[in-house]
């Protein structure tokens, strides 16, 4: 028997890479864009824009991805590099806190390599002025010394593809977006296409697991393929754990539906946050309107922690409104939760 002390599974549901996770022990990321599942029309569109780039042989325009974490952007970087046989070079905008910093990693680019910045978004300005020659010219002018001895030094580089990811498109600059030739933006995966890809997932991680298991699962992923392999890995652990007469764990819907509910995860994909969050704003704010901050110092949480990791999709299954005044449980919520709608409540009415 596992109990639930055994094993912390606070945060699972978190669309952000966790600090432990280990995505080194089995590669389940597609290395081409036909074993990419989802996002047709992003497919689509970099499929022509790469093989135009290929027959041209030149470096793929700038591509810019921004959609909800969790959805894609790295794999779909990793994928342009490798059909357009080159390297891929690394970072984060947080990273690159000096020109220098940029330059150094622009300097040993390759022919036609593609550079990936993860939350490009977050890059300081000066940073980011450095880039605009970089990607228009491909050189960069560093400025070097201080007062009247200052000199601006020019790099040459070689061309490059440069691709941005970001979860916060309206947060960059008007000149850095219009510099991308091709902006894609990523959408939540449907629960069919997180079925297909926790079915490639097990196949990968060698455990067996039959579509109405992988459709449990899916189901409560929020959309969201990394939640997805992380929930499968979790099921995996029961099911290995709970089926002491099977040689390979085997994930069918009874086991997957005990071990989520062991995990607190609800058939919407609500885990104990979440659950915790609009508990809170039907029962101590009657529905709302109430304000984040509040929110957060009533259940003890960040309030970055609830605007960026339950807030999107609460919002999004439509149980949760931000307004003018505060955040605002809907009837959906109230009806999820099994709570009776008060015909006098002026917030609810509005939903």
């Amino acid at each position: 028997m596992i109990e639930q002390s055994d094993l912390e599974f606070e945060r699972i549901m978190e669309p952000q890479a966790l600090a432990d996770e280990d995505e080194k022990s089995y590669s389940l990321r597609p290395q081409y864009i036909n074993e990419y599942i989802g996002q047709d029309k992003v497919k689509d569109e970099l499929s022509i824009c790469i093989q135009a780039a290929r027959k041209r042989g030149e470096p793929l325009d700038h591509v810019l991805l921004d959609g909800p974490p969790g959805l894609g952007k790295t794999t779909l970087a990793a994928i342009i590099a490798n059909e357009m046989g080159v390297h891929m070079r690394q970072t984060s905008g947080p990273v690159l806190t000096k020109p220098g910093d940029l330059a150094a990693i622009l300097s040993k680019l390759e022919p036609n390599d593609v550079l990936f910045i993860d939350e490009i978004h977050r890059m300081p300005r000066e940073v980011e002025e450095v880039l605009y020659s970089a990607m228009e010219d491909y050189a960069v002018d560093i400025m070097m010394g201080k007062g009247a001895a200052a000199d601006s030094l020019r790099i040459e580089l070689n061309k490059f593809t440069l691709v941005g990811a970001t979860t916060r498109a309206g947060q960059l600059t008007a000149p850095l977006m219009h510099r991308f030739g091709i902006p894609l933006h990523l959408e939540p995966y449907s629960v069919e296409q997180l079925m297909d890809i926790i079915l490639r997932s097990a196949t990968i991680l060698g455990v067996g697991c039959d579509k109405k298991g992988a459709m449990a699962i899916a189901r409560r992923s929020r959309g969201t393929p990394r939640i997805a392999n992380r929930l499968l890995k979790r099921v995996r652990d029961y099911a290995e754990v709970m089926d002491t007469t099977a040689i390979a764990a085997q994930i069918t819907e009874e086991y997957a539906n005990i071990a989520l509910g062991r995990m607190e995860i609800d058939e919407l994909g609500l885990d104990k946050l979440d659950r915790k969050l609009l508990n809170m704003l039907i029962t101590g704010y009657g529905g709302g309107p109430a304000g984040l901050e509040t929110l957060a110092a009533a259940i003890g949480e960040e309030a970055v922690t609830i605007e960026d990791v339950c807030e999107p999709y609460l919002m999004q299954i439509g149980f949760l409104a931000r307004t003018p005044r505060g955040r605002v449980a809907t009837r959906l919520a109230y009806k999820h939760l099994g709570y009776k709608i008060q015909d006098d409540n002026e917030q609810t009415k509005l939903f």
